[in-house]
């Protein structure tokens, strides 16, 4: 297995693929995590769908990752695109056949894959954690923002807790993404239902009834990765619900595709 690891990784590492996807990755934590300070007095909101996210909050020991978090969910998103363009294209070019000559434990292929490409990601979070507390670092004082309590304890407990949810939903999305690649088995068909579904389909749905966000797959993941809503506010989606919901998502879609690899044919 470790051999498809270090096979997966060598693709992983091409310039265009691992120069590209860290480019945007640094552009995005970067971008996000400015808008909360440039914009904090600005009426129209200065965090995602018009929320306000007051000096006051900025300045607790939660302060310093909330750029960080708030770009939790797009990291969502490139890797659901990785995921499932590294897996749908070994059916379209035809590789997969050859990879399965020289280890036919077809499992053992889908979890080598799996480990390098949840590699990866990890490396994508942790470029974007740096990114995104070095411009919230840069741009508190412009802000009149306190800095204080974010390297405090409360602080590095902060970074660790919103460091582990994002990996759990960024990991999540990958999956999803892997089992599109596997269902589809086409990168272009993989990315644009995957992509389509979490930017427009599930945002439509639920601006049509509101109670789907409870179960929409996209919304438990982001969730997961902003740390969910406080328990017994009345809005947004409580993170043990997010948790709970968005694995047995992950869960179901990753047996069903295991099963279709172990048991179709590798031709596309």
């Amino acid at each position: 297995m470790w051999n498809v690891v270090l096979s997966e990784l060598r693709k992983l590492r091409r310039p265009t693929l691992f120069l590209g996807t860290m480019g945007a990755v640094v552009f995005f934590s970067a971008l996000f995590s400015s808008l909360l300070f440039l914009l904090i007095d600005s009426p129209q909101g200065n965090s995602d769908r018009g929320r306000v996210v007051t000096r006051e909050v900025l300045s607790l020991a939660t302060g310093g990752v909330q750029g960080f978090g708030s770009v939790g969910g797009f990291l969502g998103i490139i890797a659901l695109c990785v995921f499932a363009a590294q897996t749908a294209q070994e059916y379209t070019y035809g590789t997969l056949r050859n990879i399965l000559v020289r280890q036919p434990g077809r499992l053992r292929v889908l979890a080598g894959k799996f480990i390098a490409m949840g590699f990866f990601a990890f490396v994508m979070i942790i470029l974007s954690a740096i990114i995104s507390i070095a411009a919230s670092v840069i741009l508190a004082p412009r802000a009149n923002v306190s800095t204080d309590l974010w390297f405090g304890a409360d602080g590095r407990q902060a970074l660790m807790t919103t460091f582990i949810n994002i990996i759990i939903s960024v990991i999540g999305f990958g999956t999803i993404g892997m089992v599109l690649g596997l269902l589809l088995r086409s990168p272009i068909s993989a990315i644009s239902f995957g992509v389509l579904w979490l930017l427009i389909v599930e945002n439509l749905l639920i601006a049509v009834k509101n109670s789907l966000e409870e179960w929409m797959p996209g919304a438990q993941l982001a969730a997961i990765a902003s740390g969910g809503a406080p328990s017994g506010i009345g809005s947004g989606i409580e993170y043990s619900h997010a948790l709970t919901v968005g694995s047995l998502y992950v869960a179901v879609g990753a047996l069903v595709a295991s099963i279709l690899f172990v048991r179709r044919d590798v031709s596309n």
